[in-house]
């Protein structure tokens, strides 16, 4: 699956996303938009972490997401 889908479904995909990353806030999710750039960053600002930890967590996330049924 390309990310593409996750911008395309990220009304349904919120909820799932808020789970993992609790200190994101409703506002953070209308903000980023399904944009994959801006769900790190925010990340990083949230949770204070580097750039590549960010990036790491999202990867794992889309992967586990990817393989879902």
């Amino acid at each position: 699956m390309a990310w593409d889908r996750v911008e395309g479904n990220w009304k349904q995909i919120k909820g799932t996303i808020k789970e993992k990353w609790g200190k994101l806030t409703d506002d953070d999710l209308d903000v980023i938009d399904g944009k994959r750039e801006q769900l790190e960053g925010k990340i990083q600002e949230r949770y204070g972490v580097e750039k590549s930890k960010a990036k790491a967590e999202v990867d794992t996330w889309f992967s586990d997401y990817d393989r879902r049924p």
